[in-house]
């Protein structure tokens, strides 16, 4: 038996050890997985490719796990500060000879967004580099980051596309009468129009001329910034009448788009990267249309974001929810967290906070806006930077700040609160089902979903969001030094371009990202050529930085043609509209929201398991 047992021993070690020797070598699989650059054929000099196959954002979201093995969306996301930083450093570096950058897959980003990446492009014209674009198809997001280029080329099969701010959106009130479902509704402001979709059939004549002015003041930045950039570009005509461009052109679209002064220059892909080769350098000569690329990830990797300074650079991006989040959603403790962190790390003399949020949850706003005011009681100044979008809870959080900057096209304001609770008291009649029951008080199974709320509660969540309006307005009055009256008429849940919010006083200044840093510098009296930017973020996670490879190779599905992507902007609004009743279900009664920004600044989709059309209907059908 003692010889067995000796056995048994040598087994167990041995089988102990050959585990030892796995967990080692898988873990060390994982370490050289992670620590290879997709990349290492980059050259080192010549031209920089920003090849962007996604969306332009200020804070990438984390892709699941479940998205990136299975199937799911997996579009990828560019940070705007890493592609601004980018662009500069290829401005300053001689390395860098031009810039070519490929639209063919670029899925947008809101014109705040694309307008300082634009400007980032012009610093690198200033400095006698050549930028030159390339697509088979442009639509508004990717005209206008084009434009900004020497070149623009165009394949011989593309269009130019140029469709303008607006659209349709959907209302449910026939469908929900139909259905028997009860929307309570709970407001406070004129034109809080975030409610109407589930209690109208049509859009109402305050959101009607809300809407268009905001459209109208986008579109005339849109148009402004393309004419600075390009004032070659017949963009009235084309856009009033292109078919007498091409019916000049015999019916050629591209074309038709040269003779507009659109574009430069009809080509594929091989003249496109021989043109390239003429400005950095050839690349294999075996390979038609090759030249000596820069890739991008290599480029951002070597010129990274700062990581240590003075001015702390903390981003709110996203819904903004209670509790935790992964990042692209600004989950209210993460924020906190994340800022708290920041202040142990780094020695702030200064703090930029970047806003780009339509709103959320008022109680998750106010976490975010008292840590924010804490840093401001210590002394250190807080200057507010606004993103493509700021309004609502967004804006909520902007009152703790010294100064606000945004840009001519940041969507804001919308300082109003709305509740809305479904009901199926009328469903469950028209199946023959009843619904009764006991109570011990007034307020005893409140809401009740089933047979409707009660009086007593609907008064009592109506006082509630009355008087989170009311705070709402006080804070917007003591921040922005205005009589609470006036906060009131101008506020009323309005959305408004940020051109008109400076005029009303609801911004200070128009800056970018880089001003409000050069802003908090100032204001700590930091000289111009000392102030270093830290950005707060929390790090990705272990899991995230695994599967961004698997993710970012399988982000070639969409169709790069401009038709295609017309073609895809219902299932773009069905997936907002689904992403929305999902927010409504599951978010808190009382919300300070913008819903009706999505129907104008780019649509931010979550990504989750399963962020096709399809999978946000079976997510919102089969609720556990």
């Amino acid at each position: 038996m003692k010889f067995v047992g000796k056995v048994w021993r040598l087994l167990v070690g041995i089988k102990d050890a050959l585990v030892l020797i796995f967990l080692l070598l898988f873990f060390g699989g994982l370490y050289a997985l992670l620590s290879a650059s997709p990349y290492d054929g980059s050259a080192r000099d010549g031209t920089l490719r920003l090849d962007l196959a996604g969306a332009i954002v200020e804070q990438p979201a984390e892709e699941s796990a479940l998205a990136a093995l299975g199937g799911g969306s997996v579009t990828r996301e560019y940070r705007l500060a890493e592609v601004v930083r980018s662009l500069d450093a290829a401005a300053e570096n001689s390395r860098i000879r031009a810039v070519a950058l490929d639209l063919d897959i670029f899925t947008g980003g809101g014109q705040t967004a694309i307008a300082d990446v634009g400007a980032a492009l012009d610093r690198v014209r200033r400095a006698g580099k050549r930028v030159v674009a390339y697509a088979t198809g442009y639509t508004d997001d990717s005209y206008q980051l084009a434009a900004h280029a020497d070149e623009i080329w165009l394949d011989p099969l593309g269009v130019v596309v140029i469709a303008g701010p607006g659209g349709a959106s959907l209302y449910y009130a026939g469908l929900m009468e139909r259905l028997g479902i009860t929307a309570n509704v709970y407001r406070v402001g004129t034109y809080k129009s975030a409610v109407e979709p589930y209690t109208r059939s049509d859009m109402s004549p305050e959101a009607r001329e809300a809407s268009q002015a905001l459209a109208d003041g986008l579109w005339q930045t849109w148009q402004q910034d393309v004419r600075q950039a390009r004032p070659r570009a017949n963009i009235a005509g084309w856009v009033q009448d292109p078919q007498a461009f091409i019916q000049a052109a015999n019916g050629d679209l591209a074309q038709a788009a040269r003779r507009a002064g659109l574009v430069d220059r009809v080509g594929d892909r091989v003249a496109f990267g021989r043109r390239i080769a003429e400005l950095g350098g050839a690349g294999e000569a075996s390979v038609p249309g090759s030249y000596r690329a820069v890739h991008y990830d290599a480029w951002a990797a070597e010129n990274p974001l700062s990581r240590s300074g003075q001015i702390g650079v903390l981003t709110v991006a996203g819904t903004i929810v209670d509790g935790h989040a992964a990042l692209g959603t600004a989950g209210a403790e993460t924020v906190v967290e994340t800022l708290e962190t920041g202040l142990r790390n780094n020695t702030l003399r200064a703090l930029v906070v970047r806003v780009d949020s339509p709103g959320g949850s008022v109680i998750a706003s106010e976490r975010i806006r008292r840590a924010i005011l804490g840093v401001r009681e210590r002394g250190i100044p807080v200057v507010i930077s606004f993103g493509s979008v700021a309004a609502s809870g967004g804006y909520w959080i902007a009152t703790a700040g010294d100064t606000i900057m945004a840009e001519p096209s940041t969507i804001t304001g919308s300082i109003g609160v709305f509740g809305i609770l479904p009901s199926f008291q009328g469903t469950l009649q028209r199946i023959g089902v009843g619904a009764d029951g006991v109570r011990t008080t007034p307020l005893s199974g409140e809401p009740d979903l089933l047979r409707g709320p009660s009086e007593e509660a609907s008064r009592l969540l109506q006082t509630g969001v009355d008087g989170t309006y009311r705070r709402f307005i006080g804070l917007v009055s003591r921040a922005r030094r205005l009589p609470p009256a006036r906060v009131n008429e101008i506020g009323q849940g309005r959305v408004w371009a940020g051109g008109t919010a400076r005029q009303i006083g609801l911004v200070d200044r128009f800056g970018s990202l880089n001003d409000a840093i050069a802003e908090a510098a100032r204001r700590a009296n930091i000289a111009a050529e000392d102030a270093r930017p830290v950005f707060l973020d929390k790090p990705p996670s272990f899991w995230a930085q695994l599967l961004r490879g698997v993710a970012e190779g399988e982000n070639t599905a969409r169709a790069p043609d401009a038709f295609s992507r017309l073609a895809q902007r219902p299932q773009t609004v069905l997936t907002r509209v689904l992403a929305d009743a999902e927010a409504m279900l599951d978010g808190p009664a009382i919300q300070a929201r913008c819903l009706e920004c999505p129907a104008i600044a780019p649509v931010r989709r979550a990504r989750g398991a399963d962020d096709s059309l399809i999978g946000r209907l079976l997510a919102l059908v089969w609720r556990p």
